[in-house]
């Protein structure tokens, strides 16, 4: 289920630039996400791409531009916000919390738990009680959408790389985003648990949901993507359909290679 032509973006980047001390890491950059897509961000290391991200994320603040995230500004706005608003980001690296179970780790994830509140607890117990087992349920399911249903009361730490890496869109899931930021979502997974990840983000695609992923595996960025968008030396520099973009000059020569 592609973006409807014409409507406006769920995502748009308008003119982001952040230094860090005399280095310029984000340079003017704009881009724009269309809604129920599979947008891919390549780029050589040090394009970018990551900072961008946690801009976007809310981890860091930007020195000038904004970013809009379904028709609300959001730059600036610290990260748990921007959650709340329906964007999260997962990490190139998983930071799975080890000595916790697969199914806790996917209840530290729910939005707005009531029972993170000390005073529901002491006087409002029975909704509390009443919400936790909603959200078991609902960890329950994002742990069978996954396939993660078999660990769910594994330690996190016994996971092996790649079901670190499903954990990481897991626990996303739970805070029932519009839109998932992936940091590198394939890297150091083995082809076929990378096959099945990119199936899950399609079907997620189909149900609604939009992705925005930096990617490094060319294979993933041309078959699975619907646009490509190229950042070199802190801004976009072309974009389009996989195809477009791979065969554009300014792609190869400054990327891509010969």
């Amino acid at each position: 289920m592609n973006a409807t032509a014409g409507a406006p973006p769920i995502l748009s980047v308008q003119r982001v630039r952040k230094s860090f001390g005399g280095i310029r890491a984000v340079d003017d950059c704009s881009l724009s996400i269309n809604a129920q897509s599979i947008t891919g961000l390549i780029g050589p290391n040090g394009a970018g791409k990551s900072t961008l991200f946690n801009i976007i994320a809310g981890l860091y603040r930007p020195d000038a531009g904004a970013i809009w995230l379904a028709g609300r500004r959001i730059d600036g706005l610290p990260p748990y916000e921007i959650v709340h608003r329906g964007l999260t980001k997962t990490w190139q690296i998983p930071h799975e919390l080890r000595n916790l179970t697969v199914l806790e780790n996917l209840l530290l994830g729910a939005k707005r738990n009531s029972g993170e509140h000390l005073l529901n607890v002491l006087l409002l117990s029975g909704a509390v009680r009443s919400d936790e087992k909603q959200w078991r349920a609902r960890a329950r399911e994002v742990l069978r959408l996954t396939e993660l249903d078999g660990l769910a009361n594994e330690h996190a730490k016994a996971l092996s790389g790649g079901q670190k890496k499903l954990l990481e869109l897991a626990r996303a899931l739970m805070t029932d985003p519009a839109i998932v930021l992936l940091d590198e979502p394939v890297a150091g997974v083995n082809p076929r648990l990378a096959g099945n990840l990119m199936d899950l983000i399609e079907r997620l695609r189909q149900g609604g949901r939009t992705f925005f992923l930096i990617e490094h595996d060319m294979n993933v960025v041309m078959n699975r993507c619907d646009r490509v968008i190229v950042m070199h030396q802190g801004h976009a520099i072309a974009e389009g359909t996989p195809a477009s973009v791979k065969a554009n000059p300014l792609v190869i020569e400054s990327y891509l290679g010969g």
